[in-house]
């Protein structure tokens, strides 16, 4: 109950500027116990899906320890807490992305090494649809230099708007936008191309 109206207090106190709170001059445990209740349920699934969810109970902890030691660098002017959240969590992450590629490597390999079936039955005609779909996104995932891939997936995993994108990667929303429409249009067509293959 006490922790329920601490929260309520919170954001009370920090009012229209939830957004954009003042993370230096305010109790470090009040603003970071309401931080990790708005936002570390959001950064858990976005990383939970890039690595899993054991590792991504380990880099939440870790980005809200890391945003507790350098809350004196957030710049409200510059980013919402959400974004510099984010940002944080990316970064975290990239220390996972070999893990990451070496994975999406094995799924491409595994998936090429796989015979086709030669079955009439709709089901298995599906599975194999996809296995091929899986493979050619694993292979393309895999192909993606860093920022390519964070753009891609803070956009359509973790749901962040291309602004929100540019200020956790610190980059500009222009740049973000191009690569997004770039990304979707080289996925797109591979897929398509994926099918059509499938269909000869």
């Amino acid at each position: 109950m006490r922790a329920g109206l601490a929260t309520t207090h919170i954001v009370i106190h920090i009012g229209e500027r939830a957004e954009r709170p003042d993370l230096v001059t305010r109790d470090p445990k009040e603003v970071f116990a309401w931080l990790f209740d708005e936002h570390a349920r959001p950064i858990r699934s976005y990383l939970a899906g890039r690595v899993g969810a054991d590792v991504a109970d380990d880099l939440v902890a870790e980005t809200f320890l890391i945003a507790l030691r350098r809350r004196s660098t957030y710049d409200p002017e510059q980013a919402t807490v959400r974004s510099w959240l984010y940002g944080i969590a990316t970064n975290l992450l990239r220390n996972h992305v070999r893990r990451e590629e070496r994975g999406f490597r094995l799924t491409a390999k595994a998936g090429a090494a796989e015979p086709t079936v030669e079955n009439h039955d709709t089901l298995v005609a599906d599975r194999v649809d996809a296995a091929a779909r899986m493979r050619t996104l694993s292979a393309a995932m895999a192909k993606l230099t860093e920022q390519d891939r964070d753009v891609l997936l803070l956009t359509s995993w973790a749901g962040l708007e291309p602004a929100e994108v540019a200020e956790a990667l610190g980059i500009p929303a222009s740049t973000v936008r191009s690569r997004l429409h770039r990304l979707r249009t080289r996925l797109q067509t591979l897929l398509m191309n994926s099918a059509k293959d499938a269909a000869r």
